[in-house]
């Protein structure tokens, strides 16, 4: 171990739309939304994360709260490494240190990403002092996250719902064998249930609310054994234009999103289709693994599992899975250097 390893620190990021989470010495240090709040005036970054989270829908003009990735790809490059810089700044154990160290990253992107894009992130890692950069793909990350032997000559199936993408991957011997990117997760559900409380309830909410809605009483049934208990919701009154509040139930939900979730199963549908037929062999063993902030949805599981006749499991603790799994990878790095893109 030279000097130069001594200053080197690893990390492991998952980038996500929605969420982004860092890995420092095996712990998730960065476990915040992905929104960055500017001064419009000064240009200047008041505040990422939680902090920036709290403003979104409630800033005035000079204030801009921006979500700096779009379907798992950076939209505004800025914004995005500013944010990347802002988290790493602080992480506890490098906070202490007078200089930033040089990093060795490993940062997961979707399997659907274009060339350009890849660039994109691998020059945002380089510029807040990434020393050496490697990429590696989400349902990848996910499948070693969730504890699945990827190098092993047997099929496994990964659906994984983000806040941007959902990504439906079959894996075998370290690489994907067929795989399909849908522009269909938690941001869209989100939005469904923006227009459905408008047409339904002639309630005005916004992103935040109705996040909190999906959260709270979201689902992809109609019929659920422990249902939640319905939810009092308050907006503004599209006809009066005074605050109002309705009561909604889980049912409702389950039937705003049923339509973006029938694109889900469809996606699903077409990977089992284009599987080599081995590899489906296994995949009728092993089932069909869910990871991701997506697949926290009731019922989800079981309606993927009656529309496929398979038997579905949802990662444990979904929301990291992915980021534990990018982990993994770059502390084994020997072992998974062929999986990750340089």
């Amino acid at each position: 171990m030279g000097f130069f390893d001594f200053m080197t620190e690893d990390i492991a990021i998952d980038l996500g739309t929605a969420n982004t989470l860092i890995i420092h010495n095996d712990k998730v240090v960065i476990d915040s939304p992905s929104i960055v709040a500017r001064d419009r005036i000064t240009g200047k970054i008041i505040a990422v994360g939680k902090e920036a989270s709290m403003m979104q829908g409630k800033t005035h003009e000079n204030i801009k709260t921006i979500r700096p990735l779009k379907d798992g790809v950076i939209a505004d490059f800025d914004a995005s490494e500013k944010m990347i810089n802002m988290f790493i700044k602080s992480i506890p154990a490098l906070k202490k240190r007078l200089f930033t160290p040089a990093l060795r990253m490993v940062i997961c992107i979707p399997s659907g990403i274009t060339e350009v894009e890849m660039r994109a992130v691998k020059e945002s890692a380089e510029r807040v002092n990434g020393k050496e950069v490697y990429l590696i793909h989400e349902p990848m990350a996910a499948a070693i996250g969730i504890g699945v032997d990827i190098m092993q000559p047997k099929g496994n199936m990964i659906v994984d719902i983000g806040g941007g993408t959902t990504e439906i991957a079959v894996i075998a011997l370290g690489g994907i064998v067929c795989d399909k990117s849908v522009k269909i997760a938690g941001d869209v559900f989100t939005n469904d249930i923006i227009y459905y409380m408008r047409t339904q309830h002639n309630l005005f909410v916004g992103e935040t609310t109705a996040e909190k809605i999906k959260i709270q009483i979201g689902a992809a049934i109609e019929e659920l054994e422990n249902a939640p208990e319905d939810m009092s919701v308050q907006g503004r009154d599209l006809l009066t234009g005074k605050p109002k509040q309705v009561d909604v139930s889980y049912r409702e939900i389950a039937k705003a999103l049923d339509k973006s979730i029938q694109r889900v199963e469809d996606a699903v549908m077409e990977t089992l289709s284009q599987t080599p037929p081995e590899l489906a062999a296994d995949i009728y063993n092993t089932g069909i693994y869910l990871a991701g902030g997506g697949s926290m949805l009731r019922g989800l599981d079981k309606r993927i599992s009656l529309k496929t006749d398979l038997p579905v499991y949802i990662a444990e603790d979904p929301l990291r899975a992915v980021v534990r799994g990018t982990g993994m990878a770059l502390k084994n790095i020997n072992k998974y250097k062929g999986i990750l893109i340089k």
